[in-house]
């Protein structure tokens, strides 16, 4: 609740003025029937003559009191959302900063859809308690103890009646409160399981339409559907009974009172002024039992909406920057690997054992190697995509544990062979390897990596809209793009992760150009899968499920007679 409540602290100044606000209106819906009482009470009975001006003075206080009610809830609607909003706006920032920070072992076991819901859906249910909720409490307190306190100086035994009610009323809540925060808990994550299946099958619907499964995907889909009506029938089941039950105590109020005023009548201890007073104040009591009830649903969304947003804050990232590290100023580019272990979280055997290897400044090795044995995790430990388990890496002598994040990864450029660009320009996705370049630098990277000539055959050149993960694009193009962004950033280390494996031979022919131009002068790792693409480096590293059991160039190994060769023989055929 601490944290739930420290969210406030920004708009403490606009929280006050909201609460001062909600505050009034309730105190003039307490007056109005003081008023009404009086009128009838005192004016009316002393004859018509003597009223009139009194009544008019009454009536103008009362449309007073109404132009204040009018601005007040002028403000509560306008600006208490306004605030609402802002804290919206604090609470997305700081969950999408900390998913910034999360490694990409906490990525390889969650659903993009389940992430965009705790985004959402479930931060929109939290800024509706934010705004609603206190300002309802108040209200409803308010009302609650001002009539209670007006009731009592009107008849004591027919107050005690009313609020006899209060303490079941309270336990009732409490109880289905509890069990309804269970069910929108559950609600908001078959919500997240829905969201996750349509953000796969629409990411995926090319391959749903070459497949023709349309109708599966559809099948998948209501089976979600099913599932979170379900779910939702349950929380329902609880809403009902709590409504109900509030509704019930509702009208057993108003039975309550008129039976007790009968029965005071008959005694002489309520006069029909009196019983004309209660049945006015029992609405403005009901009023906020009713916004109790309202509040309470709003809690339980809200709160279990702040449950899962809560959770995600208190994952740690498990890849931090050491207390002192540092900025690499001047990068050389040897790196070194120290006895090496890693396994992933979730496994127990490990992917790399004891792996040592050196590589000089401005070097060029190939990783060759069965699938699976550690080629694509040996280049991630790199730029600590994840954390060695064993052993450590160094980069000049310094180990990358002792060098900040952000230094060390911009030292470090990557192109994969599936290459991710945004929605956007050409224009903007080069600009990403380094956001605060010229025009003119964003083109000479784009030359280098050989993809001016056919950025200026598009539409509107650098300018065009390349659609979302550059589907308007062919491969080589994209790869053409991705080699320029890295280009732009200039790094000292290179890692090419099979980026030439998924295109045809004559796009192949022009991004292996750009690799060997950007290649150039850098330290550099290439993971291969085609050997044609390899055959001229000096130095090539053969990997197995037991580590680097081969090393050499493409000359040697084939002489050896060994993993290299047998893989080449195989490619070959």
């Amino acid at each position: 609740m601490k944290k739930f409540l420290s969210y406030y602290r920004p708009y403490l100044g606009l929280f006050a003025a909201d609460m001062a606000c909600a505050f009034t209106v309730s105190g003039i819906n307490l007056v109005f029937p003081l008023l009404i009482r009086y009128i009838t009470g005192e004016l009316l009975p002393s004859g018509l003559e003597n009223v009139t001006g009194p009544i008019f003075k009454i009536a103008a206080a009362m449309v007073g009191l109404t132009v204040i009610e009018y601005f007040c809830n002028f403000f509560i609607t306008t600006a208490g959302h306004i605030m609402g909003a802002k804290m919206e706006h604090d609470l997305r920032n700081e969950i999408f900063e900390h998913f910034q920070k999360l490694s990409f072992t906490y990525y390889d076991n969650q659903k993009t859809g389940q992430i965009m819901s705790r985004i959402t859906n479930d931060l929109f249910e939290i800024t509706e308690l934010y705004h609603h909720g206190p300002e309802d409490l108040l209200i409803s307190v308010v009302k609650l103890i001002g009539s209670f306190i007006i009731l009592l100086t009107i008849n004591v035994q027919l107050t005690l009646i009313i609020f006899a009610f209060i303490p079941l009323m309270i336990g009732f809540a409490y109880y289905y409160n509890r069990k309804m925060r269970q069910a929108f808990k559950i609600n908001r994550a078959k919500i997240a399981e829905i969201n996750a299946g349509i953000e796969d099958s629409i990411s995926g619907v090319r391959v749903v339409k070459s497949f023709a499964n349309e109708d599966l995907e559809m099948e998948k889909f209501r089976k979600n559907n099913r599932r979170y009506v379900e779910t939702k029938k349950n929380s329902y089941y609880y809403m009902g009974r709590y409504h109900s039950g509030i509704n019930a105590f509702n009208s057993l109020i108003y039975v309550a009172v008129v039976v007790g005023a009968a029965l005071l009548t008959g005694k002489g201890r309520v006069n029909t002024l009196d019983l004309i007073t209660f049945l006015l104040y029992i609405n403005t009591f009901l009023d906020p039992i009713k916004k109790l009830v309202n509040f309470g649903e709003q809690f339980q969304n809200g709160i279990s909406g702040f449950d899962r947003f809560y959770e995600v804050l208190q994952i740690a990232p498990d890849i931090t920057d050491a207390r002192n590290a540092v900025e690499l100023k001047e990068v050389r580019g040897d790196i070194c690997f120290k006895d090496v272990s890693f396994r992933y979280s979730d496994r127990s055997e490990p992917v790399l054992s004891k792996v040592n290897l050196t590589v000089k400044a401005g070097e060029y090795v190939a990783l060759v190697g069965p699938s699976g044995v550690g080629k694509t995790t040996l280049c991630s430990l790199i730029p600590r995509f994840y954390e060695v388990t064993e052993g450590a890496i160094t980069l000049d002598g310094r180990d990358i544990r002792s060098i900040k994040l952000k230094s060390l990864r911009k030292n470090i450029g990557i192109v994969q062979q599936d290459v991710y660009l945004f929605a956007g320009t050409v224009m903007e996705n080069i600009r990403y390897g380094k956001p605060d370049a010229t025009e003119e630098e964003v083109i000479e990277a784009a030359k280098k990596a050989n993809a001016h000539d056919f950025i200026m055959s598009l539409p509107e050149g650098y300018d065009t809209d390349i659609g979302q993960r550059g589907i308007k694009l062919s491969g080589g193009q994209k790869q053409r793009i991705s080699i320029a962004r890295v280009f732009l950033k200039n790094p000292p280390i290179l890692i090419l992760d099979e980026a030439t494996s998924a295109l045809d031979n004559e796009s192949e022919k022009v991004v292996q150009e750009s690799l060997e131009a950007l290649a150039k002068n850098r330290t550099t790792f290439v993971i291969a899968h085609r050997l044609s693409t390899i055959k001229n480096a000096r130095r090539i590293l053969v990997l197995a499920e037991e580590g680097i059991i081969e090393e050499g160039t493409h000359e040697e190994l084939l002489n050896r007679g060994g993993l290299y060769a047998q893989l080449y023989q195989l490619q070959f055929k």
